[in-house]
């Protein structure tokens, strides 16, 4: 692991596919609304979008759908789904994400959340989840100029913590969020979700198979 001998001092996570087990819905809400129109994206093309910030993943739609509008409109049909599906209820936690919260919140530990997904979607998704009382700075992917995998998100919420960004450890579930953590300075503990690690990715990384296994590795990281 790259940053063995590293102890850190606060711990940012990402969101969706890391904590919230979001990514198989919304990918299969794309499937389905995008092939209803007509214009049926694949898994794959899914997948290019995943860890990415809106704007960004508006440009890669809207070269699969054939014109922003396209994509703007098959948006508005996505959250419509989504929305009539949750009733409300939010997307389920992935396993052990709340354990490590808890334990990691219990130690004292400064956590802040650093979400390609919008602000104000990244509050409502934690709140419906009930883990927004864990995370002091939270942060959506429209608060910065660049998305992942360029370092900005995590070097905003870093300064938001009041840190030097390499004393803080990264959970990410996207190659693109790892690339991003990465360049920021920052350590990385990557769990794969939808998506396998870049191999230029994962050698600079942690890599567990799922948040069940944090635990046990921070007295390592932390100290705790």
């Amino acid at each position: 692991m790259p940053h063995t001998g590293r102890r850190f001092t606060a711990a940012i996570f990402d969101m969706d596919g890391l904590l919230l087990d979001s990514e198989r819905p919304i990918r299969d809400a794309w499937l389905r609304q995008s092939a209803a129109a007509g214009t049926p994206l694949s898994p794959a093309d899914y997948l290019l979008t995943v860890g990415r910030n809106r704007a960004d993943s508006m440009l890669v739609l809207t070269d699969k759908l054939g014109s922003r509008a396209a994509a703007e409109a098959m948006y508005s049909s996505v959250d419509a789904e989504l929305e009539a599906a949750m009733q409300g209820s939010g997307f389920a936690l992935k396993p052990g994400a709340l354990a490590l919260l808890q334990h990691l919140h219990a130690q004292g530990l400064p956590l802040a959340l650093a979400s390609s997904t919008r602000h104000a979607e990244v509050l409502r998704r934690l709140q419906l989840a009930g883990l927004l009382a864990f995370f002091g700075p939270v942060h959506g992917g429209d608060q910065v100029e660049r998305g992942k995998p360029h370092p900005d998100l995590f070097l905003l919420a870093a300064a938001s913590l009041g840190l030097d960004p390499a004393q803080a450890l990264v959970f990410e579930d996207s190659s693109y969020g790892a690339q991003g953590a990465l360049a920021a300075g920052m350590g990385v503990v990557l769990v794969p979700d939808l998506k396998q690690p870049d191999p230029a990715v994962a050698p600079h990384c942690q890599i567990l198979h799922s948040l069940t296994q944090a635990p046990a590795h921070c007295p390592a990281w932390f100290g705790v």
